[in-house]
């Protein structure tokens, strides 16, 4: 199995390579050559097998220069030993909610309480193994942008990792304040934490500027030094994401909830950068039976015009929301759906990426805006209808979600409302823990909400009000020492981060 570039069909690249590599050098993301199929007699198989084991089975046709011993080795290392509560990563919580029924796919039960764990806890036993396989001594510089979720899951991920050092961007405003903290007070001696003045575009932006620069590429090599990343346009993140997607449908197999071979669900992803719907679109193309992708966006919904219009328009109004890992204006994943959908038509994805970034927007032709019409469904809602959200389920099924989860049941709703669609048995992702933006999730189920008091005072109110528990990451975080609390202008990134790397920059 090797791996080409969206922008490039004459570069292939083994799957150690792409994972190192992070990105293409010409500015492309890579894709596999083939999807392998599974049978429905091998999901039925797999509804038998541990987590673990249906990650390995996954990954291992994706991973071809890997053996099995050193896929079982990232597996067992990352989703094992009590990293996840109960040593259950990714369970299943069965909800009716009226006249519709839910299963909660929730992703949060891992070190940092959100669904980036189940990618990053993995993805340094591959990068540090894909390493060694392409006989690369030099030390890897992971360079990631967050909105929220990733930094922190990259952060711990990667921390004291030998080989490795990572450097962390996130808007100074546009995280949560425990988002902030769990990234400002991280304990490693190989992390750095930078925020930067501008939005989660900006950092993104800066990071695929600085991975792009032939100038800095040229003094990290000088240095023994080569970048990697984190963010889910590396394969090696993107992979681990289709496994839960596997492991949701063999569960309601197992559970006796799927009635006939080939009975299709629909999945519902509240969405920003596009990977985590990406990955449900590939485990389908693998042989998932999917009926519908519900693409589910808060206030900045780029993405409900694109896939309901064609138009994918950057140029609009930023929104700063309570639910800020989706606060995106520039998806990177979408560019490997536009590869897929094209079949692989480099030229046409270079020429809408090339009119993104110089104009801002591009229009796909009628054609493909069929295909995705076919393949999603789209919505989105505002903060209010968010917070109504929280607190009719948390009223009805007695049910905490978070500010991410929320859209995604809210457009769910939507989405049965316009095509009547009760019936296909509906599987939502669960992104976060409610207690990672307690404050907006207290305001929502609380009769007596006071904006006054710290975050923590907010995470105990919220405990107390709704008899949940806290989770051990966040109550630990309020006697943690904070490490960083830098702040850069967007144009300074690239010192940063050679700072990181404990390079002179010389501009």
């Amino acid at each position: 199995m090797n791996y080409k570039s969206t922008r490039n069909r004459q570069i292939s690249v083994s799957s150690s390579n792409a994972i190192a590599q992070g990105i293409s050098s010409d500015g492309g993301l890579f894709v596999p050559q083939s999807f392998p199929h599974f049978s429905y007699a091998d999901l039925s198989e797999m509804q038998h097998l541990s987590y673990t084991d249906r990650a390995a089975r996954i990954l291992q046709p994706f991973l071809t220069d890997f053996t099995k011993e050193e896929i079982n080795e990232c597996v067992t290392a990352a989703y094992t030993g009590g990293k996840f509560e109960k040593n259950i990563p990714a369970p299943l919580t069965y909800l009716q909610n009226g006249n519709i029924n839910i299963n909660m796919l929730e992703l949060w039960h891992g070190p940092t309480c959100a669904f980036k764990d189940m990618a990053l806890q993995i993805l340094p036993h591959l990068l540090t193994k894909s390493l060694k396989k392409i006989h690369s001594s030099k030390t890897a510089l992971i360079l990631v942008a967050t909105s929220g979720d990733t930094g922190k899951a990259a952060l711990e991920g990667f921390k004291n990792v030998n080989g490795t050092k990572i450097q962390v961007f996130y808007p100074e405003n546009g995280v949560s304040p425990m988002q902030k903290r769990q990234m400002n007070t991280q304990e490693g001696n190989n992390v750095s934490v930078c925020a930067i003045e501008g939005n989660f575009d900006d950092a993104q932006t800066g990071v695929k500027k600085i991975f792009t620069d032939s100038k800095i590429k040229e003094l990290l090599a000088k240095n023994n030094i080569m970048f990697s990343s984190a963010n889910s346009i590396n394969w090696g993140r993107l992979l681990p994401q289709i496994v839960y997607y596997f492991s949701a449908y063999c569960d309601l197999m197992a559970k006796g909830e799927i009635d006939y071979e080939g009975e299709k669900v629909n999945i519902i992803v509240p969405t920003g950068n596009f990977g985590n719907i990406l990955a449900a679109y590939y485990a389908k193309k693998m042989g998932l039976p999917v009926n519908k992708f519900i693409c589910a966006s808060n206030a900045n919904n780029v993405l409900t015009e694109f896939l309901n219009t064609g138009l994918y328009n950057r140029c609009r109004t930023f929104h700063t929301t309570i639910s800020p890992s989706m606060d995106i204006l520039v998806s990177s994943n979408l560019e490997r759906l536009l590869f897929d959908v094209t079949n692989g038509d480099t030229d046409k994805v270079s020429k809408w990426m090339n009119e993104l970034s110089s104009a801002g927007k591009y229009q796909v032709d009628e054609d493909i805006l069929n295909k995705l019409h076919e393949y999603f469904y789209a919505g989105f809602c505002d903060d209010a209808a968010t917070k109504a959200t929280i607190k009719e389920m948390y009223n009805t099924e007695n049910y905490l979600c978070d500010t991410h989860t929320a859209v995604a049941v809210n457009v769910y709703k939507q989405y049965v409302s316009d095509t009547g669609d009760n019936e296909t048995p509906a599987i939502i992702v669960s992104t976060a823990s409610p207690y990672k933006f307690a404050n907006s999730v207290l305001s929502a189920v609380s009769e007596n909400y006071d904006n006054e008091g710290s975050e923590f005072a907010k995470v105990k109110e919220l405990s107390a009000i709704t008899g949940t528990s806290v989770p051990k990451q966040i109550a630990e975080l309020e006697e943690k020492t904070i490490r960083f609390n830098n702040i850069c202008k967007k144009d300074k990134m690239e010192e940063v981060a050679l700072n990181a790397a404990q390079i002179k920059y010389d501009s």
